[in-house]
């Protein structure tokens, strides 16, 4: 096969496409007994990590857009897992909190990258090395 005739297989794209559907598929069934879909559960640990947040510092964490992130946030607080409220000190600004319901789920939620890792047969360098490649890939220094 010459230059000009390059498989998909050989494809950095493809590998990236294959890597992030298996992902979405591994995360499913773990997901569904929480009632989470994938970019909820991003939200979720988010939160987890630092509630109260504003959409804003959401959105910008997760590189989710406010038209984006706002369904998901609407859809969480649907589900009684977070509360919106507008910020008292500015009321453009709306900020997202855990509800007692929310942080309940936290050693579930918490616990999937554990499964993750432990169904891809990752090590903690091994996670940190690709976690550091595909930062690099998404987010280039040149930009």
């Amino acid at each position: 096969m010459s230059e000009d005739q390059q498989s998909v297989a050989t494809q950095l794209s493809f590998a990236l496409y294959g890597a992030a559907n298996r992902m979405a598929r591994m995360h499913k069934p773990l997901l569904e007994p929480l009632g989470l879909t994938f970019p909820q559960y991003l939200v979720m640990l988010e939160l987890l990590n630092g509630a109260p947040l504003t959409v804003g510092t959401l959105g910008g964490s997760l590189d989710m857009d406010t038209g984006t992130i706002t369904p998901l946030v609407k859809r969480l607080e649907a589900a009684g897992l977070v509360t919106r409220r507008r910020d008292l000190k500015d009321e453009r600004r709306v900020m997202v909190d855990l509800t007692s319901r929310g942080r309940s789920l936290e050693a579930q939620v918490r616990g999937i990258t554990e499964k993750i890792k432990s169904a891809c047969q990752l090590t903690d360098e091994g996670v940190d090395d690709l976690r550091r490649t595909l930062e690099t890939l998404a987010h280039p220094a040149s930009e």
